[in-house]
């Protein structure tokens, strides 16, 4: 598909039910879900245990063939927390696992198939027994990479990237890249310049969500609903 085939009030009725999807089926499993969430497909996100805590402006793109799937499997009563700051982005195919606790920050970004865990779920010699837990910490602004893995007890500092297919299995300090398996510092960031955050995109967010109807609106104006189902039975190359 090239483009958006769909009459605007089509969309904007898709768009009501993933928020009505959301709010029904997916936040009383939820601990808390902030303010102005966008869950692109919802149906696609699977949620076991508790407790999961989401803060404001969350965005989570989730598809059929690589859902989202949030999970807490307690050691200990008492154990196993997932929180994810304001402004934060999940995207297809992320799996977060906790038996301690996974904190993750504002305005990060955790792109596909990344795989969070704070524990080994299994014992070195003893593979009924659960294994060693520890704490699992991303800072502020951090960007992680396509597929990698953090794994327990690793704290990435603020505005660092971890690139794609990294395993990071030690801390990873802030303002830096780092990749590889396992992780290694490639490049130093320059504490001295100014990040522009997830945060900033939502600095207005009435004028953002309007514009970005009006947006909307015009791309779709002269989509109409027999030239969408046109596409649905006869698509025809360019569609």
């Amino acid at each position: 598909m090239n483009r958006d085939h769909r009459p605007y009030f089509v969309k904007r009725a898709y768009l009501k039910f993933e928020k009505f999807y959301t709010n029904h089926f997916l936040r009383p499993h939820f601990e808390s879900l902030g303010r102005h969430f966008i869950f692109m497909r919802p149906w696609n996100v699977e949620v076991f245990g508790s407790p999961i805590e989401i803060g404001d402006y969350a965005t989570f793109i989730a598809s059929s063939d690589s859902k989202i799937r949030l999970s807490i499997w307690p050691h200990n009563k008492g154990e196993g927390i997932i929180k994810i700051g304001d402004f934060c982005m999940i995207c297809p195919g992320v799996r977060i696992g906790s038996a301690a606790g996974v904190f993750i920050d504002n305005s990060c970004m955790i792109a596909s198939n990344v795989y969070i865990t704070d524990s080994d779920w299994h014992d070195i010699y003893n593979r009924i027994a659960p294994g060693k837990t520890a704490t699992v910490r991303i800072e502020k602004n951090v960007w992680i990479g396509d597929s990698a893995i953090i794994c327990k007890g690793v704290t990435i500092g603020e505005n660092s990237i971890i690139g794609a297919g990294t395993v990071v299995v030690n801390p990873i300090p802030a303002n830096v890249i780092a990749a590889g398996n396992p992780a290694k510092v490639v490049k130093n960031l320059d504490s001295k310049e100014n990040f522009t955050t997830r945060a900033k995109w939502f600095a207005e967010p009435e004028k953002l969500f309007k514009e970005s109807n009006l947006w909307e609106k015009a791309m779709l104006e002269k989509n109409t609903l027999l030239h969408w189902l046109r596409y649905l039975y006869f698509p025809k190359k360019g569609d």
